[in-house]
Formats: structure tokens, sequence, C-alpha cells
């Protein structure tokens, strides 16, 4: 035990010596190609994120609204494309997303999968600051933090296996000593994960300065951004040491941007109105309640009042979006048509030089089309809605909320055949848009094609991660009387392939040792019960972490700014 003791002791001094992360090379990304790949290679990376998404896509607070989805993509690819190689050597496929949260918050899941809260996206006051953020997490992403982190989990391993052992040694002195030396072996590695945190906020920050100053926004946005976010989260701070903080938005980092900002020329970006149409949108999903549809329309009905035409035509879109959540279609599409006019309306006299307005058509469209769908009764509200989105489809063919409309349109109005030939042709273009098949399935049931039907079911509960639902639904494909050869073909093939990665899947050792070596994934992969919430002591966040949740949000809120293990979710 000594000599092991020695060992240790040896090894301990050198992991301690090395920097916990190396600092950024600017102004170029640096090419990480060495241990974070063997400890979790980009496609396994990937494959947690995704496996993470199929939780929360079934979440009620995820928000699952084509507009916003649409808005935050298209956004956020815009500053993925900024920046040649952020994509990493993997190729990721980054997928922007927003939660329905009160909280000021933003985090990055493993393989390029990041989201924003709700709340977040209603307090950014123009596109720099929201693109901040997302350029922050985008950091987190090509810096590989969540692989790098594991890495020095691994090192960190040898600190308190070497102060359990000195502990059983100094247990035969009695007293406190063996508690002693062990306590300080948990509180030192604690520290370097600390530390670790910390160093990648800053590596971010930097990682995300360029980014968004690449992209043509304004990157005193995100000192404006950090400094509301610090006034948001002080109350919390000042209850916590700053040195227990991972993420700490510290007046030195702050400072750092603003000193990068002195040296950056400046740019002026004229906000989309498609961001404020956006926002309007997320402040009726953010609390469904009466209470929060009053809220809401006490802020359009101040918003209307400002001078910014911008300004206006949110909050009259937003009455729009609110009414026909309160089942007005009526007065839904009244408010649509006065957001129209104010964005159509030609600038006041005496303004020259204007630039010209963004018109959000795509969303103008969606929400046209939304409204009459709304009225299920109405049959010639519904063939307006068809008529909409066929031409609405034929020119916007790259919105997936309009692709997506234009089926439900179909089948809202009875044209079956039409609508089964588009989801056919759908499915084969994108075969993991998940509510294509839904919409095939439900078109299939109005047909009475109970195979089909079933196997439409099965291939959208495969995409949504449940396997063992898929195969039931492949059993009653198999089953169903109108079952074709060519069905029995398809069904026994899918089910060939699905059972055999199930089995793969059942003898994956893997997956049981990354959630039993690295604490933050375990959440991940287990359920139990349901997470019992904050107390009032900010360290009881700590104990409660490895209490499991069958809600994925819980688990995503357990990794918060305290959290001192917290590889798997980079967490602002």
């Amino acid at each position: 035990m000594r000599a092991v003791a020695a060992a240790l002791l040896v090894t301990m001094p050198m992991a301690m010596a090395q920097p916990a992360l190396a600092p950024a090379k600017i102004p170029n990304l640096p090419a990480l190609g060495g241990t974070e790949s063997q400890d979790l290679s980009p496609l396994m990376e990937r494959k947690i994120g995704e496996e993470i998404m199929r939780d929360i896509r079934r979440d009620r607070d995820y928000l699952d609204d084509g507009p916003i989805l649409e808005y935050m993509n298209n956004f956020g690819n815009v500053l993925v494309d900024a920046r040649p190689g952020a994509r990493g050597e993997a190729k990721y496929d980054y997928f922007f997303f927003v939660v329905r949260d009160p909280q000021l918050n933003a985090f990055a899941l493993p393989g390029g999968f990041i989201a924003v809260h709700s709340a977040l996206l209603l307090a950014a006051q123009n596109e720099s600051e929201l693109a901040s953020v997302l350029g922050h997490e985008i950091g987190h992403v090509v810096q590989r933090h969540i692989a790098r982190s594991i890495g020095q989990q691994k090192q960190d391993a040898l600190i308190p296996l070497a102060a359990m052992i000195l502990a059983a040694l100094a247990s035969r002195q009695g007293g406190d000593a063996a508690m002693g030396v062990f306590l300080g072996g948990q509180g030192l590695t604690i520290q370097r994960q600390l530390n670790f945190g910390r160093d990648a906020e800053r590596e971010a920050d930097r990682i995300g300065f360029q980014i968004m100053g690449e992209a043509g926004f304004d990157t005193s946005g995100m000192v404006a951004f950090f400094q509301q976010m610090q006034n948001a989260t002080r109350a919390y701070s000042d209850l916590v040491p700053a040195w227990l903080l991972t993420h700490p938005l510290t007046t030195e980092r702050i400072a750092d941007i603003q000193a990068r900002i002195r040296e950056a020329p400046y740019k002026q970006r004229q906000d989309s109105l498609d961001f404020f149409l956006v926002r309007s949108r997320a402040r009726v999903l953010q609390d469904q309640t009466s209470s929060g549809y009053n809220e809401a329309k006490l802020f359009f009905q101040s918003q209307m009042q400002q001078d910014s035409w911008q300004q206006k035509a949110a909050g009259q879109y937003g009455m729009a979006f609110l009414s026909m959540k309160q089942g007005d279609a009526v007065a839904a599409q009244s408010w649509l048509d006065k957001a129209l006019a104010t964005v159509n309306a030609p600038p006041p006299s005496g303004v020259f030089g204007a630039s010209p307005r963004s018109k959000a058509e795509t969303i103008f469209a969606a929400t046209s089309i939304e409204i009459k769908l709304a009225q299920p009764d109405n049959k010639e509200m519904l063939a307006k809605a068809a008529q909409e989105a066929a031409a609405a489809h034929l020119k916007y063919p790259l919105s997936r909320g309009i692709a997506h409309q234009y089926g439900e349109a179909m089948l809202a109005a009875g044209k079956l055949d039409e609508a089964a030939n588009y989801l056919r042709d759908q499915a084969q273009l994108y075969r993991e848009d998940i509510e294509v098949y839904d919409l095939l399935a439900q078109v299939y049931a109005k047909q009475g094609k109970l195979a089909l039907q079933h196997i439409a079911l099965a291939e959208s509960y495969n995409l949504q991660g449940g396997l063992m639902a898929a195969l039931d639904q492949l059993t009653y494909a198999r089953k169903a009387p109108d079952a074709s050869f060519y069905d029995q073909s398809l069904i026994d093939a899918r089910e060939r392939e699905w059972q055999a990665r199930r089995r793969e899947e059942m003898g994956d050792k893997g997956k049981k040792d990354m959630a039993d070596s690295r604490p933050a994934f375990k959440a991940e992969f287990k359920s139990g019960s349901e997470n019992k919430g904050m107390s009032g002591n900010p360290f009881d966040r700590y104990n409660d972490m490895f209490n499991q949740s069958t809600n994925p949000f819980d688990r995503l809120r357990k990794q918060s700014d305290g959290d001192i293990t917290s590889p798997g979710l980079m967490v602002r």
C-alpha cells in the first residue's frame, strides 16, 4: 500500500503542474487533435447529444414551434458559417432550439446541440446580444470542452485514490487525521474541476467574440448582455463564494471583452424583423396560463405605443398570435393584417436614405396559414389554408415549418391522396423528420391503410428513441389485413435492423462505463424520482445533483452555475 501511495504521490504533482486548459490561439481557432479524441470521439459526442435530444423533444418545455426553430437555426448557422472549421472534424450539423424556462441561461450539449432559455431570448434587446450568447456556446463546442474535461477528470481520478490510500495509512494513528487527508484530496479534485470550468468559460468568451465579429455583429453586445446576466444572477452569486462558481460572470471576464472591443472596428447591424416577431411568439408560449396571457397582452399593448415600426409591428403580431391561442381567429386575422400594414407602410416623411425594411415574409405566411388551420370546422378557411400553403411552399421551398403546414393543410382539407404523395416524397428527402412521419400516419389512418399507418408510426417512434414502441408498431403492421407483400418485406427489413441495434445497445458496456466514470452523464442515461427543486441553501444543489428525474429539463437544470462536475453540459 505504501508503494502504491508513493507512486501516486509522484504522479499527483505532475498532473497538478499541467495547466487546466491551454489558452486559445488568437485570432485562429486552435486545432485540437489529441488526448480528448481518445477520451470522447466527435462521433461519440454526437451520439450522446442525439440521445439527450430524444428526451428533450418529448418534454413539454421544449418549444416545438416552427417559426422559432427556423429563426434560431438560420441565425445560429450564420454564426457557425462565419468561421471556417467551426463544424470540426466530424462536420457537426448544429441544431439550435429554445426551452421554456424563466432563468437567463443557455447551454451546449455534446455534438453541436445548443439551447437558449426562453427568458434569455426575451431579455436580448437586439440580435448582437443574442449572437454573443450563441457565439459563446458555439465556442464550447468548437473547443471540445466536454471531451477535454473528461480527460481532465481522468487525471483527477488519481488524486482521490491517493488520498484514500493515505487516509488508510493515517487511520492507524487515530483521531481525525484520516478524515482530514481524505477531504483534502476531495477538495483538491473539486478545485481542479472548478479551475477547468472557469478557464473554459474565458476561452469560450474569446472564441465567441471572434465568431460574432466575423459574422458582422456588434461585438459590444457581448458586454451589454453579460452585464445584464450578471445583474440577473447577482442575488444567487452573493450567496456562494466566488471560488465555488464554475461559470462566474466576473468583472475580469467583462473587462477582457471590453479590452478586445476597443481594438476591434465598430460595426453597426440592423436587426431583422424576424427577431422581434419570434420574441413575440416566445412571450406568448413562455407562460400559457390565463395570468401569463394577460401579462403578454399588457406588454404588447405597451409595445404598440412605441415609435419604432419594428416594435409596433411586433406588438400587433403578438396580439395576433395571442388571439389565435385564445381561440379568437377573427381577432387574430385582424391583428395580423394590422401588423402587415405597419411593415409595408412607407417611411415617415422627411426620412431619406433609410435601409430597406426586412419583411419577415416567411413568418407572416406561416402565421396566416396557422390561423386558418386553427378553425377545423370552417371548410372554407381550411381550403384557403391549403391554397396559401401550396403557394408558400413554392415560394419558400427551404422552410421546414411551411413544408409541414402544407402537408397539414392538405390533410385538414381532405386532399388525402395529394397529401400522401407529398409526404412520402418529404420522407424520402428528410429521413429524420419526425413530423413528416406523424402526418403521414394521420393520412394513412384517414385512408384506412392500417399497415402503412403503423409503419409510419414505427418510423416516428424510432426517430424519437422509442425503439421498443417502434418494434411494437411493426408487429401491428405485420398483422394488419391490408399488409401487402412489399409491406411485409419492408417490415422484415426494418425489424431485423432495429433488433440488431437493440441487441447492440443492450450489449454495449461503454455507455454504462461512461455513466459510472462521469457523473454528469448519469442523469442523462438513468431515470428515477422527480426533481425536488431548489432549497433555500445554495449548497443543497450539490447534495441533490444525482437525484435522477424523468423530466430531461429538470436534469439539465441541475447542471447549473454552481455544479462542480459538469462536463456533459456546458451551462451558463
